[in-house]
């Protein structure tokens, strides 16, 4: 039985080499095919670009000088349509008062340098508290605390022509045009 299988095996082997090999004897199979295609395009593209508005800048001051009694400041506003911007320049009125004194100082004129930071009321009553009143008409000491009783209630005054003048409130005499545009624009900011 035995022989059997093995002789159904190698004719089986046999016949599938003999197939194969007859199969790949055989001419190839060749097909002709013609295509004309003709291929049209047409693009049509649109682009948006998107950019922001140019920026409004503030322009910068220079405050560096040590011997300027200024102070910059400057402010810009940019929207959509409208770009503001501006810069101003402050005097510093108590920085001026020292330099002012500090100068009468140095030219040996101390009484006056006294009654120059005397126009300060946190001056005035320092020295007043100190027992040193501030100068007044040209007298010092006792005699100027005197004349100083004889004015009125102590505090800060101001000499103009020999005439004694309440002081001028320096925040509410300068008008500040940077301040109200600052205003103006944070309502609109806010506000749209």
């Amino acid at each position: 039985m035995t022989q059997r299988i093995i002789t159904a095996i190698i004719i089986s082997v046999a016949l599938f080499f003999s197939l194969s090999y007859s199969y790949a004897q055989t001419d190839p199979i060749v097909t002709e095919s013609t295509t004309d295609s003709t291929v049209t395009t047409t693009t049509s593209s649109t682009s948006q670009i998107l950019s922001p508005p140019p920026s409004a800048i503030s322009p910068s001051i220079n405050g560096s000088n040590s011997d300027l009694c200024t102070v910059g400041v400057s402010s810009a506003l940019q929207t959509q349509i409208l770009g503001i911007s501006g810069a101003t320049t402050h005097a510093d009125l108590n920085c001026e008062r020292l330099k002012i004194a500090k100068t009468l100082y140095d030219m040996g004129m101390k009484v006056a340098a006294v009654s120059t930071l005397c126009q300060d009321e946190r001056v005035f009553q320092a020295m007043w508290y100190a027992g040193t009143p501030c100068p007044i008409a040209g007298k010092i000491g006792d005699e100027a605390k005197q004349m100083w009783i004889d004015a009125g209630t102590p505090g800060a005054i101001v000499f103009t022509d020999s005439k004694i003048e309440e002081p001028v409130n320096e925040v509410e005499a300068s008008f500040n045009p940077a301040l109200l545009i600052g205003a103006l624009a944070a309502l609109f900011i806010i506000g749209g």
